[in-house]
């Protein structure tokens, strides 16, 4: 009788990463250029650790710290409050629909590789290329903040040579290895963790009036129109509540070069959780708490980009703390060179999967040996010379305009990992697979794919009428600066099913792919019927090693309190 296979995920780093170089040169031959070979073949050299802190803080950067106190100043503290909380339920839905799949198919490319599986290869072209060029272009933005700190100190640089001392170091790091990336993603990770929990710990006591000296606002800021703005408000919230949250996905990117994905993955997916809670319901309730809507400094952090003015260093020189603004803005600028680091991993990441796919130009899929995207990260660091526009249109307006572009393409992308999701959980049904197979299973779906793509379009709706609303006299700008993001997505989707009708290669595929051609195998952590197996296996490994442990203390006790009441 023929054993069950043994399924194998506990290697170590070094193990894995050299068994992925083996296989790369036995495919593709050892390498002889510089660059590595044209695989594709990224290493496995993130573990557990790495992708539960990217989950929780990886991508925290502008979007919390400049943007944040917007919300407050444009819906008051209560919309505001609503506006972060929808967005954060709708984004935490996408991440566990997204999870569902990446944790079954772990590879770099994710929901555009997804999007060309499950759906149409003109979706997964559109998805892959918007995605490049939304954290592409988030750099700018990531690098016009990191000038700013830098300048609260001293004013002998212009915003342009800031940006060049903080990116090459940031460029010359990610051509290590990415174990580098996670590791510096860890720790810049708990920097960020700690400053958001002392700020709420500190916002929360000031505000109740717990810091002798200075008293806190109490209520009164909420007593004071909670919801001034109104639904208008709560509407023109959603761009800087989308561009916040934006990179919430990152984890389903980092899993295809994450160890043992169908534990690591599904863990991060949950710390997801913690992080809207957390670093956004709370930090927002903590502005709202300490600050008036109608504060000054509330709209100088967004316009001018003044992270001086930041609400979180308002906050703590309200409460008396003002010998630690230089404390909170060198953590701030840690935060934001932590947004970069993500932002050129993200992109360069993204670029090589469209690569590996045919679906951009191959150079950008030659790797290392060691398996880091090299041509990639140089078309990166090309686009994060934008940096440069601010000393022609300003950085307040280069900052506002690089906003919109991403927050818009993260709400395009989120809706349309939803579509995929129902096209996957269709897909498996039509194929007749086990959902015991998933590693990781989406609450209540495919319900909450449904309810986030409805959910995603009224708040897409709500922000266009929402620029109609603004008193500015530019109602023309305004629309196009929402919905800027959704040409570019738009113009990607249109060309590429041009391209396909045109080209000879293509024009005898369908568009839409078949439910039974649907691939579930390349790339997945196990075939057909291997999740079933390899979770009976784990069961019997930890009741093996329970048994050799013996029974814990506490069963101890509880057995002797049994006997004892038995007597």
């Amino acid at each position: 009788m023929a054993s069950s296979p043994k399924f194998d995920f506990d290697s170590k780093y070094d193990q894995e990463a050299a068994v992925d170089v083996l296989e790369t040169q036995e495919k593709h031959g050892k390498a002889t250029d510089f660059f590595g070979s044209a695989s594709g073949v990224t290493t496995r050299g993130m573990m557990s650790r790495h992708l539960t802190f990217i989950a929780i803080g990886g991508t925290i950067g502008t979007g919390l710290f400049l943007s944040a106190g917007t919300t407050v100043a444009t819906a008051g503290p209560g919309g505001a409050l609503i506006a972060y909380a929808l967005v954060g339920l709708f984004v935490f839905a996408v991440v566990l629909t997204l999870g569902e799949m990446s944790s079954l198919i772990p590879v770099s490319g994710a929901f555009a590789t997804f999007g060309d599986r499950f759906v149409s290869p003109a979706l997964g072209f559109t998805l892959g290329w918007n995605y490049f060029l939304q954290w592409a272009f988030s750099i700018p933005s990531e690098l016009v903040a990191a000038s700013v700190i830098l300048s609260y100190w001293t004013q002998s640089l212009q915003s342009w040579e800031w940006s060049l001392i903080i990116v090459v170091p940031v460029f010359l790091l990610q051509l290590i290895h990415v174990r580098v990336y996670g590791e510096i993603e860890f720790w810049l990770s708990l920097i960020k963790v700690i400053l958001i929990v002392m700020f709420i710990i500190v916002g929360l006591i000031y505000d109740w009036g717990g810091i002798s000296g200075h008293p806190g606002p109490g209520l009164s800021n909420f007593d004071d129109g909670p919801f001034f703005g109104g639904f208008s408000g709560i509407a023109q919230s959603f761009t800087y509540a989308f561009f916040g949250f934006g990179g919430v996905e990152l984890v389903a990117l980092a899993a295809g070069e994450s160890a043992r994905p169908h534990k690591s993955v599904p863990r991060a997916i949950k710390a997801t959780f913690i992080r809207i809670l957390l670093f956004y319901i709370l930090t927002v309730l903590v502005i709202g708490l300490n600050i008036n809507h109608n504060d000054d400094s509330l709209f100088t952090a967004y316009d001018d980009s003044d992270v001086s003015a930041s609400p979180i260093t308002t906050v703590f020189v309200r409460a008396g703390f003002g010998a630690a603004v230089h404390v909170v803005n060198a953590v701030l600028l840690t935060a934001v060179l932590s947004a970069v680091n993500s932002c050129f991993y993200a992109s360069s990441r993204m670029l090589l999967s469209l690569a590996k796919a045919g679906k951009a130009p191959r150079i950008f899929a030659y790797v290392t040996k060691r398996g880091v995207p090299v041509p990639a990260l140089v078309a990166v660091l090309a686009i994060s010379s934008l940096t440069f526009l601010t000393t022609i249109w300003g950085e307040g307006n280069v900052f506002t305009w690089f906003l919109n572009l991403t927050g818009i393409s993260a709400l395009l992308t989120w809706m349309s990992i939803a579509v995929i999701n129902l096209r996957f959980r269709a897909a498996y049904k039509a194929q007749d697979r086990d959902l015991a197979d998933l590693p990781f299973k989406a609450p209540f779906a495919p319900l909450l794919s449904i309810i986030n793509l409805g959910l995603g379009a009224c708040m897409f709706a709500a922000e266009g009428w929402a620029a109609t609303t603004y008193d500015d006299g530019k109602v023309a700008q305004d629309v196009v600066a929402v919905y800027i993001g959704l040409v570019l997505f738009v113009g990607f989707f249109v060309g590429y099913v041009v391209y396909h009708k045109l080209s000879p290669e293509t024009r005898d595929t369908p568009l839409l792919v078949p439910l039974l051609e649907c691939d579930f195998e390349t790339g997945a952590v196990w075939g057909r019927g291997g999740g079933v197996r390899m979770k009976a296996q784990e069961k019997l490994e930890k009741e093996a090693r329970r048994a050799q442990r013996g029974p814990s203390r506490w069963h101890a006790v509880l057995r002797r309190l049994t006997w004892v009441k038995n007597m």
